[in-house]
């Protein structure tokens, strides 16, 4: 039984990496087909990705108008990657309380 679950655990997780959509490689089709994302953001992510091809989730958020944090967090959520890496936010350092 242990060794069936493994299995199907594993396969689950083939077909996830399989079902991923990466920024640099994806079709305006299936751009399209990601949940949050329509015509006019699959254009402005083509337009983009024609000049150059994003470096990581931080350029596809500087470049591409209306894509933020949250969003491109939605978009991981989904499968979609760039550079094969899915979205992880930048968190500023905290500074030190100092020991006075």
């Amino acid at each position: 039984m242990l060794k069936k679950l493994v299995t199907l655990c594993a396969l689950c997780t083939a077909l996830a990496c399989l079902a991923a959509i990466d920024l640099n490689q994806a079709s305006e089709a299936e751009l399209d087909s990601i949940k949050g994302v329509g015509p006019g953001t699959s254009s402005k992510i083509l337009a983009e990705r024609k000049k150059a091809p994003f470096k990581d989730w931080n350029d596809v958020i500087t470049r591409v108008q209306g894509i933020g944090a949250r969003k491109a967090a939605n978009f991981s959520a989904e499968g979609v990657t760039v550079n094969a890496l899915p979205f992880a936010p930048v968190h500023p350092a905290i500074p030190a309380k100092s020991g006075h």
